[in-house]
């Protein structure tokens, strides 16, 4: 019996020779098969894993061709090691937007050139997250996911599909998933640093007569958002309404809106100007994740640190940190409340 730790999916589309070629190639470059050991004959793999001749051969020339073996006649199959020192991490996002730019762009500075990274989007969806899984398990080090998705699929069929991925293998991004106990995370808190963060506004939310959230239904965020929201103004008595949008929205003085999406906070502002009321003392504004254009507009915000959640998802993979960290949150205080 060889060392060999051959996985074949029957069900897979992708074809068994191909399936065979990755399996070895990621033991390769694991280490798990050195440099110079020498791989069964074709006979032997066949009959070892119940396969085709052809099966192996096919699975042998792909290796050959890629560098990762050499063939000696009359001698064998002989492994010239791995051909890239770099890791491979795959990031997985929910959607693209400014905010998972950064966390991004972040995350590949601080891997710099130890690394390569490829991207695939899930758009909220754990089907499509579970395919692109199946297609990729075994072909990358390190699989990074941001585990946000529709609001009403149940739980627990997105944590099955995250199981897919060795917990060795899995970093978690942004939204945190108890029920994956070994792997690396990176999250927020989001009922809790919400409620944290309007806490620290208490003082200012007190000369409003109520708060709007304006919370899209359709958007997907956290309700855990909503929830820290509902639980600061119930504690403080402060009174709370809900709006899905910004369209026909009457302002009304004295009014404070906490603002979950840049286009009904871009709405909410040209309202205020046609209304002629001033941020900051007839209404007040708070908004969610900050921007350059949120400083240059004086808009207070409550932000998680998105460039230090890429950075910091790289650092543990450099360092095979397998621990979970909470990112901070930023209270940005300015005179629109």
């Amino acid at each position: 019996m060889s060392s060999l730790n051959i996985k074949i999916n029957q069900k897979s589309n992708i074809p068994l020779y191909k399936q065979i070629a990755q399996s070895i190639i990621v033991q390769i470059d694991k280490g798990q098969i050195v440099k110079g050991a020498i791989l069964p004959s074709i006979n032997v793999f066949s009959k070892e894993f119940s396969v085709a001749r052809d099966t192996v051969e096919n699975a042998y020339k792909i290796l050959k061709k890629d560098g990762y073996i050499s063939s000696v006649k009359s001698r064998g199959y002989f492994v010239n090691g791995r051909k890239d020192k770099r890791l491979r991490v795959l990031l997985v996002l929910n959607k693209i937007s400014f905010f998972k730019k950064i966390i991004y762009y972040s995350f590949l500075n601080a891997l710099k050139k130890k690394a390569i990274v490829d991207l695939q989007i899930h758009h909220y969806n754990p089907v499509l997250l579970k395919e692109i899984l199946e297609k990729n398990l075994g072909l990358y080090d390190y699989f990074v996911i941001m585990p946000h998705f529709e609001t009403n699929i149940p739980k627990e069929e997105y944590i099955e599909v995250l199981k897919m991925v060795p917990e060795n293998e899995l970093v978690i991004l942004d939204k945190s998933v108890p029920e994956i106990f070994g792997s690396m995370s990176v999250t927020q808190d989001f009922m809790y640093d919400t409620y944290g963060a309007l806490a620290s506004f208490r003082n200012q939310f007190e000369k409003y007569s109520e708060i709007i959230l304006i919370f899209p239904d359709l958007s997907n965020h956290p309700v855990e958002i909503i929830e820290g929201i509902q639980l600061f103004c119930k504690q403080n008595k402060f009174k709370l309404k809900k709006r899905s949008d910004s369209l026909h929205l009457k302002l009304v003085n004295k009014q404070c809106y906490i603002v979950i999406e840049d286009d009904d906070l871009t709405t909410l502002i040209k309202q205020t100007r046609a209304d002629k009321l001033v941020i900051g003392k007839d209404i007040g504004i708070l908004s969610f994740n900050e921007t350059q254009l949120k400083e240059l507009l004086d808009i207070s915000v409550i932000s998680t640190d998105f460039e230090l959640m890429g950075q910091t998802a790289a650092d543990l993979i450099l360092g095979s940190q397998y621990i979970h960290v909470k990112n901070p949150f930023n209270v940005i205080k300015r005179s629109s409340l």
